[in-house]
């Protein structure tokens, strides 16, 4: 089978490799293990080509050799280069068809990030059940989800805990434990959470660390004694070689007429700026409306659905302009950007490559600028003020983007496909497939693109109208 290359999101990973270069050890076990547990019994090449995926990266075939083999395993990797994949393809050849109850917990610090791993599951097609848990989805859907126990439950700390309280679902038949980004869960400060959790778990027969970090301490609670190291942080990543960073020199002391004008000379091209605090964000946002520059601010006190809204713009393009903490700098389901914007530098080197990691992969070109006054210190990651970038002195505001999402107050789990949707807004709505773009579906609820000057149009046409026999609520995405 000729597979194409096709990227799927950073959490997948691929390499430049020809089509089907994968080594024969890996190869060998991968069809006659991993992909013997599977329930439909499909074949490794159709399932990489649904994860748009041509050839596994080393990291990936080293995983897949060691993880079912060793008790204790860390692995370590930058963001962006496949981990996520690298793990879950192992923990299927270790999930039993007749076993009943969770089977593996992955603990993530993360919304976004359990939400991207659920995600890449159900892309892989393996028959077996994945639900998520996270603070900020509604808690009765996840104990009606959990009373016909997943065989792969993902979670955030908090949640994980409330369910173990409630005793939501039984861990005695869990043998697998993975703590996905561990470096970022210590950062937040959920090593108390996770040593909570970890203890109600007696069964653990494999455990899993995962981290981005080289230098990762393993606290005595995880029960990770003499790990098999695969250590890939030092390996030359080629994926950002069309990386270049530029300084904009802010001439006054107010760096946001600074970041306006940046933004006009980048015109329309996708960009996320990077500020330290939450209300920075948003500070720059009500700035660039004020000044007629249509973005969106992310940051971890927004509720979870106002989080969804904002990262569904921003993938499917009806937002071109993202304001974010250094929450958007890993584990979140975004597109690659062309450029990515230090409003405010970081205090840590590693939040700096991994903000920068959001553009420049794959041997793509994209560019960090750094907005810089002209006495600021700068941290000791940066060696010295990067090229400078000359803002053009005549600018204007770039075109808006063409796209407008709506939300239909349906999804996956009301019986909706993306296939229902198209036919809805075709027949009912007079839509011509280019007037359509990107459609995503989440258990309750649904979000698609539509050409701008259409949406008027097409909410009048379809008002009052069914799908499926049912009343949807159709609105646009504020």
């Amino acid at each position: 089978m000729e597979l194409k290359q096709h990227c799927e999101g950073e959490c997948l990973g691929f390499q430049n490799n020809k089509c089907g270069e994968i080594g024969s050890n890996v190869r060998f076990l991968l069809e006659n293990s991993i992909f013997a547990a599977m329930q439909n019994n499909e074949s490794l090449d159709a399932m990489l080509l649904k994860l748009g995926i041509y050839a596994l990266s080393e990291m990936q075939e080293e995983s897949l050799l060691h993880i079912p083999r060793e008790p204790n395993l860390m692995l370590l990797a930058p963001t962006g280069s496949g981990k996520t994949l690298a793990f879950l393809l192992p923990i299927l050849s270790l999930l039993q068809s007749d076993q009943a109850g969770v089977q593996c917990l992955i603990i993530s610090p993360t919304r976004e990030l359990a939400i991207q791993i659920e995600r890449v599951w159900q892309k892989m097609s393996t028959g077996y059940k994945v639900n998520t848990c996270y603070g900020g989805h509604p808690m009765q859907i996840e104990i009606r989800n959990l009373s016909q126990p997943p065989a792969l439950l993902i979670g955030t700390p908090g949640r994980l805990i409330e369910h173990l309280a409630r005793k939501s679902f039984d861990p005695k038949n869990l043998k697998v434990l993975v703590l996905d980004e561990f470096d970022k869960s210590l950062s937040l400060g959920f090593q108390e959470q996770i040593e909570q959790i970890v203890v109600g778990l007696p069964n653990i027969e494999k455990r899993i660390l995962v981290s981005a970090s080289s230098k990762q301490h393993i606290p005595k609670f995880t029960g990770i004694v003499s790990p098999k190291v695969l250590d890939f942080t030092k390996v030359e990543d080629k994926s950002n070689d069309g990386l270049q960073v530029k300084a904009v020199i802010v001439p006054g002391e107010d760096k946001l007429d600074a970041l306006f004008a940046l933004l006009c000379a980048l015109g329309s091209e996708q960009t996320l700026v990077f500020c330290n605090q939450r209300d920075a964000t948003e500070r720059c946002v009500e700035l660039l409306l004020n000044k007629g520059l249509q973005s969106s601010f992310f940051h971890g006190g927004l509720e979870q659905l106002d989080r969804e809204k904002t990262l569904v713009k921003f993938r499917n393009g009806s937002t071109a302009i993202l304001v974010a903490s250094d929450l958007a700098a890993r584990g979140l389901d975004i597109p690659e950007v062309r450029n990515v914007i230090h409003f405010e530098l970081p205090d840590k080197g590693t939040d700096f490559v991994h903000r920068n990691g959001r553009t420049a992969r794959m041997h793509a070109g994209g560019t960090a600028f750094v907005l810089l006054h002209p006495e600021e210190t700068l941290p000791d990651y940066l060696s010295g003020v990067p090229e400078i970038f000359e803002i053009p002195t005549k600018i204007t505001l770039p075109e808006p983007p063409a796209w407008i999402t709506l939300y239909i107050s349906g999804g996956k789990k009301d019986k909706l496909s993306k296939t229902d949707i198209v036919g809805f807004l075709s027949k009912k709505g007079d839509l011509r497939k280019e007037d359509l773009g990107i459609i995503e579906l989440l258990d309750h609820m649904s979000f698609v693109a539509v050409k701008k000057d259409k949406v008027q149009g097409v909410l009048k046409k379809i008002a009052g109208e069914k799908m499926k026999g049912a009343k949807y609520k159709i609105e646009v995405v504020r």
